[in-house]
């Protein structure tokens, strides 16, 4: 199975039973577990198919500190984890540790799925990432601890960019729009000089706080929607200006075939998770020819003169607060996550889950592009009910109405701010 550097997915629909948890208590303060003789760790699948010896590393440190307990582990895909999850947290039978996608902790805090942790208990925690520490913590509490982080860079054919007479890539975003310029004419209006699926938020919102604006902000003890701000409309225009100006694709599609269009050679530039490239240029997506070969990353540059802020992706790890063994749990996951482990998972390809880790990878040729990328994040508004706006798909609804012209610009925020109002402060 092709590893995916994003392992963030969407919102599970929260969970019958959930709000029987009850309130969150500090792990280690009341729930104690200490002596615990058994801890069970549900991990995803990129686990057990890519790092199973930094699993087991993360074991032995526990075994050594309690000898003669039992630790088991349970791989989850994505799709799975979170049915199964949501029906065992209303029974006596929750797992001590359970990995999560950063977008999905948010709905599980605010039902108090989750217990405390201390960050000062976990290794360089005073450097995790911007977008990884908003995705674990939920009215000044945090609830879980960063795992690995991915983001998103720009990819585009170094060769296709020659024949339009660009011979590097570019570094600002006149530099950016000139060379897409340039092949949008070279190659005629049926070809993609950028291929961006207008349904794409991630990138959308990345135009959007490249702007100084935001998919909402915090008013006193509220959220409120801020679409429709100054701010968020010349995002949402720059974003508007893509479209139609350099992707000639269906504008209804999602971004979930976007390796596979690249890979035909339809497009020669995307935005995307860092992984995509990759599996465009894969075998059974590559029908250009050696396209491994004619690709290249780069950091995305933003109109504002900076690098373009990308959402940060990720896995957090989190200790669900009907754990027996929540001492136990945060040792396990320190040792599995700290500096130990996150060597490991630098050395598996990973984006480590802290800002000094994060530097030295801008020393290596191989990892500096996506490394300087995530330096500029952002993340989805910790709102309670967050979930629920993402659940009923309101960016993707807003977006498409704009890249196919169905609404203007500021009809369409109008509309998805008063959807995002709606929802945004519900539980």
């Amino acid at each position: 199975m092709k590893r995916k550097l994003i392992a963030a997915v969407g919102v599970a629909g929260m969970m019958i039973g959930l709000a029987a948890c009850g309130d969150s208590d500090k792990g280690g303060d009341k729930a104690g577990g200490g002596d615990a003789k058994e801890l069970t760790v549900w991990l995803t699948v990129d686990a057990q198919n890519n790092w199973p010896d930094l699993v087991k590393a993360a074991d032995a440190a526990v075994v050594k500190k309690h000898p003669g307990i039992k630790i088991k582990h349970e791989y989850y895909g994505w799709p799975d984890k979170n049915a199964k999850l949501d029906a065992v947290l209303a029974t006596d039978k929750a797992p001590d540790v359970v990995e999560m996608g950063n977008t999905e902790m948010l709905g599980y805090m605010t039902k108090g799925a989750f217990a405390e942790v201390d960050p000062k208990k976990f290794e360089q925690s005073d450097a995790w990432l911007d977008g990884l520490k908003e995705s674990v913590t939920y009215e000044g509490k945090t609830y879980g601890v960063p795992y690995y982080a991915g983001g998103r860079v720009g990819t585009w054919r170094k060769d296709i960019a020659a024949e339009a007479g660009v011979k590097a890539a570019p570094k600002t975003y006149a530099e950016l729009t000139a060379a897409l310029d340039k092949i949008q004419e070279k190659k005629g209006d049926k070809f993609s000089a950028w291929y961006q699926p207008s349904p794409d938020w991630y990138a959308a919102m990345s135009f959007v706080y490249d702007a100084g604006g935001s998919i909402a902000k915090k008013d006193g003890d509220k959220w409120k929607a801020n679409l429709s701000s100054p701010e968020s409309l010349k995002g949402l225009n720059e974003y508007k200006s893509i479209l139609d100006k350099y992707m000639h694709g269906d504008k209804t599609k999602d971004e979930a075939d976007r390796p596979v269009v690249f890979g035909q050679g339809k497009s020669a530039t995307i935005f995307s998770a860092a992984w995509e490239g990759g599996t465009a240029a894969a075998p059974e997506n590559d029908k250009v020819g050696k396209l491994a070969d004619k690709i290249e990353n780069f950091v995305m540059p933003g109109p504002n003169g900076k690098a373009l802020p990308v959402f940060l992706g990720g896995s957090d790890l989190a200790v669900p607060v009907k754990s027996k063994a929540q001492d136990v749990a945060a040792e396990w996951i320190n040792a599995f996550t700290g500096a130990q482990g996150q060597k490991g998972l630098l050395a598996k390809g990973n984006l480590p889950n802290n800002k000094t880790d994060l530097a030295t990878l801008k020393n290596d040729p191989k990892t500096v592009v996506p490394a300087t990328a995530a330096e500029s994040n952002w993340f989805v508004p910790m709102a309670p009910g967050w979930g629920q706006v993402e659940k009923a798909q309101t960016l993707k609804t807003m977006l498409q109405e704009i890249g196919t012209g169905k609404k203007s610009v500021a009809d369409a925020a109008k509309a998805a701010d008063a959807a995002i109002d709606k929802v945004i402060n519900t539980k």
